[in-house]
């Protein structure tokens, strides 16, 4: 009888696509509230605590299946595919959002960060170093880049931290 090989990166896209939509829904919700027009950024913290807690998720899953057995190689691959589909799910969203849904949002957006930063008593270059950032992550493209590039990143370290939290080999 031939035992089937389990995908480590197959394995992440179901959780990856539940984690992606997780983030859709709290910018649809931020979205429909006006929550980041009043500075309330509390729904992003609820995405913090389920990214690491998804990812690690997905590893104990996989070890699971893989009758108790995880290489770190398995755990990163599973954890990094969580991150990148999740990612690109939210930058689908994103780029659907600016170019079609409410293409004037960025731009309302670049509006309020600028009376945000005017009324703060930073230094003139401190000022302009924000504005220039805010011009920046305004593109749908570059902060959608950012966003992939983040999430691998922090998908990267937290698949390392439960790859060797719970590493296991058959020797």
């Amino acid at each position: 009888m031939e035992s089937k090989e389990l995908n480590p990166g197959k394995f992440g896209i179901n959780l990856g696509l539940v984690l992606g939509g997780i983030m859709t829904l709290i910018a649809i919700y931020m979205y429909a509230t006006d929550m980041a027009f009043k500075g309330q950024q509390w729904p992003v913290y609820i995405y913090y605590i389920a990214f690491p807690l998804i990812i690690i998720y997905a590893i104990s899953l996989y070890k699971k299946s893989n009758s108790g057995l995880l290489s770190l190689k398995e755990a990163m691959k599973t954890g990094i595919a969580v991150a990148l589909i999740s990612a690109l799910v939210y930058v689908g969203y994103i780029l659907i959002f600016n170019y079609i849904i409410d293409s004037e949002y960025n731009t309302k957006m670049t509006e309020f960060a600028t009376d945000q930063i005017a009324a703060t008593e930073a230094p003139v270059e401190a000022k302009e170093m924000q504005l220039k950032m805010v011009e920046f992550f305004s593109n749908p493209i570059a902060g959608s880049v950012f966003w992939v590039a983040m999430s691998l990143f922090f998908g990267l370290i937290y698949s390392l931290i439960g790859g060797l939290v719970m590493k296991k080999s058959d020797a």
